[in-house]
């Protein structure tokens, strides 16, 4: 029978999160019913929530960076078993049969690309999915990830969006050994960027306006730092970046930072600011070959792929572990970047009590 489920929600757009009690569908021949031990908090639930990007159905109940324990399988499930540590990230379904699916890129699924939560419902259970600010989660096995013995488990959550977010472009614009990358901002995406960029054996740099946080850079593993509003120390870096990863989700100028990409270097935005960015003069790009490029999360095989590089170089997320109770007061520290560097709720212990 479908099963009640405990979990925090948004009842309407821009209030607090509350209590919230709604059903999942029972677990059908090809699902995976997962315990949620513990389900990071991204800056996209936030927009959401707040329904920011206008495309919010209410009730939801934000999370797409969940890690649990498998309670129960269909009959049909081979790949995992009851009592295995799994996660599921951003998507929960996808139409599996076009172009993008068959490739594993179920992110650019054009047909039924399904978010975690917010996305449309085909089972019949309600308008929406629901996401992991809960006690359990039923998904499609193809969109369950397998969790590397080794990893702390709280910091392994944010991997799962941050983590991807970060990897897909590092890998798909061939960083490795050599490489000069630049991280615009270090926050939860971008302190995933500078650790992974650097296991990839790549020259790393941080640009921040922060002081205050070249320190930090240097200990999550940065080579460099250079402060953006300082016209000499960007002036230093003219034409060195091969890569350059744009986490930074408000509006800004790209033209200083298009002016630091070397021949044939690419800055890729990840970040998704609410408006527009200025515009920038076309030149920028057209001289010297270089090119603006985006890129959404990855497939759940490059996410399997990045979970087993990142156990493989001992990388989780630098997180500050809480309880659901206090998720609105983390909104209100999220909008004044005040966390090093992601939330992560202790789901198990939230909904024991």
């Amino acid at each position: 029978m479908p099963s009640d489920v405990k979990s925090w929600g948004a009842l309407e757009a821009k209030k607090p999160l509350e209590p919230y009690q709604f059903t999942r569908r029972d677990v059908g021949p090809g699902d995976v019913s997962i315990k949620i031990a513990f389900c990071g908090v991204c800056h996209s639930d936030l927009h959401v929530v707040r329904d920011d990007w206008k495309n919010s159905t209410f009730p939801l109940v934000p999370g797409h960076e969940i890690v649990g324990h498998v309670t129960a399988v269909g009959d049909k499930v081979t790949k995992y078993k009851v009592g295995d540590t799994v996660g599921v990230g951003c998507l929960v379904d996808s139409c599996r049969d076009c172009r993008e699916c068959q490739r594993g890129l179920e992110q650019y699924c054009p047909v039924k690309r399904t978010g975690t939560y917010n996305g449309k419902c085909t089972d019949g259970t309600g308008p929406v999915t629901m996401g992991g600010y809960s006690d359990h989660i039923v998904v499609r096995e193809e969109f369950v990830l397998r969790i590397p013995e080794g990893l702390d488990l709280a910091a392994t959550a944010p991997l799962l969006c941050a983590g991807i977010t970060t990897y897909s472009p590092l890998k798909h614009w061939g960083v490795k050994e050599g490489s000069k990358v630049g991280v615009i901002g270090l926050g939860g995406l971008g302190h995933m960027a500078v650790k992974i960029a650097a296991a990839m054996g790549a020259e790393v740099t941080v640009f921040t306006t922060s002081e205050s946080k070249v320190a930090d850079a240097k200990r999550l593993g940065a080579h460099h730092s250079v402060i953006s509003k300082d016209a000499a120390q960007m002036k230093a870096v003219f034409r060195t970046f091969n890569v350059i990863i744009d986490t930074v989700g408000v509006p800004h100028d790209l033209t200083p930072y298009l002016e630091t990409l070397d021949l044939d270097g690419v800055h890729v935005l990840v970040g998704l600011p609410d408006t527009p960015n200025p515009e920038f003069p076309p030149n920028r790009l057209v001289l010297q070959r270089r090119s603006l490029a985006g890129s959404n999360i990855g497939g759940i095989p490059e996410t399997q792929e990045m979970l087993d590089f990142c156990a493989a170089h001992h990388i989780v997320s630098d997180i500050e572990l809480i309880s659901i109770d206090y998720i609105n007061e983390a909104y209100e520290r999220m909008l004044k970047s005040d966390v090093k560097y992601r939330f992560v709720i202790d789901i198990a212990s939230s909904f024991s009590k």
